[in-house]
């Protein structure tokens, strides 16, 4: 569904993607990790065309989508931080988005209904609290039913109910053949919702495997000392 060839990216004299080859498939819930300043945030972003590569390729359904964006409209984007029009209204924000995509897939307001956002249309976006802001992004990256959806640090900020709700939404769009790519560093969160584990380190994809892959080979039941003992042992080879 989703494919990187040889992908670089430099930021002044820093090198953040290092010829980064890789690919994404549908019902699937991938999750990439590694420490700050690994290359996450620009991958996620070259992949949404808000970061252009210096170097390599991405391809959308085999489709090379350089100055093409229109694969953009399959995909479902919830940053970890969503910054909105503070005088707009939650209502008048969700009517925008719907115009501006006019989109002709049937709407998934299931999000919307779930958190019960209908009952605080008239709120203006600066009052909503961090958790509640987070809801209406998740909201938003379902709405428009896409193929893919990228969601960076999805929990951040949410009360237990709203994470577990938004846990069985992304289960359920990876049962649906679409294709989920998370960002968290809640290991617990990640070993719940994730099938593969993509580690990045200093611009490289340090291992790319299943979970079950990851717990085989190091004998550990628990992913966050399974990936702890890959990298212990990468450390000393």
């Amino acid at each position: 569904m989703i494919r990187t060839e040889n992908l670089e990216k430099h930021f002044g004299k820093l090198h953040v993607l290092k010829g980064v080859n890789t690919s994404f498939s549908g019902g699937e819930v991938v999750s990439v990790i590694g420490p700050n300043g690994s290359g996450k945030t620009t991958l996620i972003k070259s992949i949404l065309g808000m970061v252009v590569a210096d170097k390599g390729k991405i391809y959308f359904d085999n489709k090379d989508v350089a100055n093409d964006f229109s694969y953009r409209h399959h995909i479902g984007y919830m940053p970890q931080i969503g910054r909105y029009p503070e005088n707009m209204k939650m209502g008048q924000l969700f009517s925008m988005m719907k115009d501006l995509r006019k989109s002709s897939s049937t709407l998934d307001e299931e999000l919307m209904n779930e958190f019960q956002l209908k009952t605080m249309f008239d709120k203006p976006m600066r009052t909503l609290s961090g958790g509640t802001t987070q809801k209406v992004s998740a909201a938003l990256a379902f709405l428009f039913n896409p193929k893919v959806l990228i969601l960076d640090e999805p929990t951040a900020g949410l009360d237990p109910l709203a994470s577990e709700i938004l846990k069985a939404k992304i289960l359920k769009a990876k049962s649906e053949g679409k294709l989920v790519i998370v960002t968290s560093h809640i290991m617990s969160e990640v070993e719940e919702m994730a099938d593969k584990i993509m580690y990045l380190f200093e611009g490289n994809i340090y291992f790319y495997k299943t979970i079950t892959e990851l717990k085989t080979e190091t004998g550990e039941e628990k992913l966050g000392k399974a990936i702890a003992k890959i990298m212990t042992q990468q450390a000393h080879a």
